[in-house]
């Protein structure tokens, strides 16, 4: 909220930085509950942005604003704490680490240029966090792993390096180890004492710590020299030379600068073990905006303009990452300046294309940008301007939605927008009142223009208000934001769309005669239905001779015909993959009308129905599964219980993990996000397309007619 004050001290003024060799990036990414927002808030109480550290618990930290991130004592959203460290601005972007909350966590990567991989010292790796691991490792994003709580009662700092190490592979190596109340560093051999807090007396090491630092140290040196392929300096460590620690320092900070060397650092939020190694990691080994290649940026037409860099004087290139709506000051913009500076009381361009089948359409505005703000979770800091490479927030942007470009008006610029996850949970909403509508679709409005992984769809043929969400967490979230903005809404069963079709060929006569005095009603006509294979469509054949239907009456019939196949015949669900073969009929000179021969096609389709036999047809899915073998029995044990057919399972690039493809029934995948979820500990994900419609069981159709 603008202008608010922490409940766990005073933020103080916001600096604008106006050079992006000044600005550090970083974001949060762990598994909920490893203490990324705990850390977050230690470290904006080491650099005096805090005067005291607020607690997930009581619902006190600065990032974990959110209503529901206080009701779930958990991170639901996306939110930045920047601080000063010796001279250098850090913006930290602390994000969800459930999996429901995965757009979140997206628009985190998008907005840094490193990031931080925080796990619990009790706790291992789970497959998540690999995953984004493997990501960040595709683009070269450079990283650090946060081995944290380590005053947690289970807590073992060495086993947890051993597992951060064979999750994420080579080039993660200790850069300090913990020791009594402090840390040793492997490569300035001293030890950083933190027996009175932040910040730690620097001392020599104990002698019981000297024999594991020196085999850690070894590795330690051996993995900086291999990675930051410095082969002056790997001939002068194998003649046995000792090696200089400034020398070692640069190494290293080039390998992780690059993002092929990766330094482990133990860290306590609670009594400040770490914070100083952290802070000073980020300011001297993490790249500046300077060294971060920029998105793909073209200009409206589809043409790419002279390459950009993070240069504040260059054009205007600038993303929405996040959209939030606050109850005080209205729809808030998260926004990460790639080139130019933004300024106050200037008109900006905003362009926004690509997600239209998300709900959101493409869009091009010219608006005015009032104010500018710093950041400090809710907190919002006015400051003067912001840089290329920097983050600011925009308020009352009307137009702006989340992956959006804001751009000058006299060069606008579009962003290629970033790789975003398909919502697989369906929840459908209904407003409980007439009333309750029109506020709950502004709300509606409101929350797919700033999630990505929230789509809304208004379901034509079910008449149902779907929500597609990430998963359970995420859809109460939705709800709950739904139902503070004052809208008052229940959920109801989400309904599949199913067909009908007729399983033989019949024959019927439509008939609709009427005379009551005046003008009278008079149409006959004889048809002929007959099966087409799946995916067929409709088809309409006349072999009509000798005139009995005047020619200009038979498109009439055929009108009928298609208005009656669309409402459906036995359960009111649209008919699908005949051929209907008009042979016959009557009419009258007089009475004869286009309006009775497409009444007269009606009768005579549902007089077909009533006489053959109708097939209901349910949608099928092709499903993928991406998942660790060790739970691929129990997903195809699961996919045979849903009336899956498997068509084939394969080897995923990554080691261990495998590819189930099968043929699933959509009714039996409504809630499939969830189990698998389930079945899998968190491991597995999936994808569905649309296949065909296959005839339902007669059991089950017994029970939807």
């Amino acid at each position: 909220m603008a202008g608010k004050h922490t409940e766990n001290g005073d933020a103080g003024a916001a600096v604008a930085v106006d050079d992006p060799a000044k600005v550090r990036n970083v974001v949060l990414v762990g598994p909920s509950g490893s203490g990324k927002t705990t850390l977050t808030e230690a470290l904006l109480t080491a650099a005096g942005v805090l005067s005291r550290a607020g607690s997930v618990t009581e619902g006190t930290t600065v990032c974990d604003h959110d209503p529901a991130a206080v009701r779930q004592q958990r991170s639901v959203g996306l939110s930045v704490a920047p601080l000063m460290h010796d001279g250098v601005k850090i913006n930290l972007i602390d994000t969800p680490g459930y999996a429901d909350f995965v757009g979140e966590l997206r628009a985190g990567l998008r907005a840094a240029d490193a990031a931080l991989f925080v796990v619990c010292a009790a706790e291992g790796v789970d497959a998540a966090t690999i995953a984004v691991w493997e990501e960040c490792a595709a683009v070269s994003m450079p990283r650090a792993v946060i081995v944290a709580r380590l005053d947690h009662q289970r807590a073992d700092a060495a086993s947890e390096i051993a597992a951060c190490q064979e999750a994420f592979g080579a080039g993660v190596l200790p850069l300090y180890l913990p020791a009594r109340n402090g840390l040793v560093g492997l490569i300035t051999q001293r030890f950083f004492d933190y027996s009175d807090g932040y910040p730690p007396k620097i001392g020599q090491p104990d002698p019981a710590d000297l024999e594991p630092m020196t085999e850690a140290r070894n590795e330690l040196i051996e993995g900086i020299i291999a990675e930051s392929e410095d082969e002056t300096l790997m001939d002068r460590y194998l003649a046995g030379e000792d090696l200089d620690q400034d020398t070692l320092i640069e190494d290293l900070e080039k390998a992780v600068a690059r993002g092929s060397f990766h330094p482990v650092i133990p860290v306590c939020s609670a009594t400040g073990v770490g914070l100083a190694e952290v802070l000073d990691g980020i300011k001297r080994a993490f790249p500046s905006p300077l060294e971060h290649p920029l998105p793909e940026v073209t200009d409206p037409n589809g043409q790419s303009p002279e390459k950009l860099k993070a240069d504040p004087d260059g054009p205007l290139a600038a993303e929405v990452v996040r959209t939030a709506v606050d109850s005080y000051v209205g729809r808030v913009s998260l926004v990460r300046v790639f080139s130019g500076t933004l300024r106050p009381e200037r008109p900006v361009h905003v362009s926004g294309h690509g997600m239209a089948e998300r709900g959101h359409e493409d869009h091009d505005v010219d608006e005015r940008v009032a104010h500018i703000y710093s950041p400090l979770g809710a907190t919002l800091r006015e400051v003067p301007y912001c840089v290329a490479g920097d983050l600011c927030a925009l308020t009352k942007v009307g137009s702006a939605e989340t992956g959006d470009t804001v751009s000058a008006p006299e060069h606008p610029l579009l962003m290629a927008p970033w790789q975003m996850p398909e919502p697989l949970l369906p929840v459908a909403v209904v407003a409980k009142t007439r009333s309750d509508e029109d506020t709950m679709a502004r709300n509606l409005a409101r929350l797919v223009a700033g999630d990505p992984t929230l789509r809304l769809e208004r379901n034509a043929e079910t008449h149902q208000l779907v929500l597609w969400c990430m998963g359970e967490a995420h859809a109460d979230v939705v709800l709950a934001r739904l139902r503070s903005g004052g809208a008052d809404v229940d959920t109801e069963p989400v309904k599949v769309a199913l067909r009908e079709t007729f399983a033989g060929q019949a024959k019927a006569k439509g008939r609709h005669v009427k005379q009551s005095g005046g003008h009278g009603q008079y149409a006959v006509c004889d048809i002929v239905v007959e099966p087409l294979p799946r995916g067929s469509g409709f088809q309409f054949v006349d072999k009509i001779v000798g005139g009995a239907i005047p020619h200009q009456f038979i498109p009439s019939v055929e009108k009928g015909i298609r208005a009656q196949l669309e409402r459906g015949l036995l359960s009111g669900n649209p008919v699908v993959d005949i051929k209907v073969t008009l042979v016959d009929g009557k009419a009258h000179s007089v009475d004869s009308s286009d309006a009775a021969f497409q009444t007269a096609g009606s009768m005579a389709l549902k007089e077909a129905a009533a006489s053959g036999q109708i097939t209901l047809l349910e949608p099928v899915d092709t499903v993928l599964v991406r998942l660790p073998d060790e739970h691929l029995g129990t997903v195809l044990g699961d996919l045979s219980g849903r009336r899956g057919r498997v068509l084939g399972t394969e080897a995923d690039p990554s080691p261990g993990y495998s590819v189930i493809r099968a043929e699933v029934p959509a009714t039996q995948l409504i809630r499939y996000a969830i189990d698998l979820r389930s079945l899998s500990s968190g491991s597995a994900t999936f994808t569905r397309e649309f296949s065909r419609f296959d005839p339902l069981p007669q059991n089950l159709a017994a029970t939807m007619t």
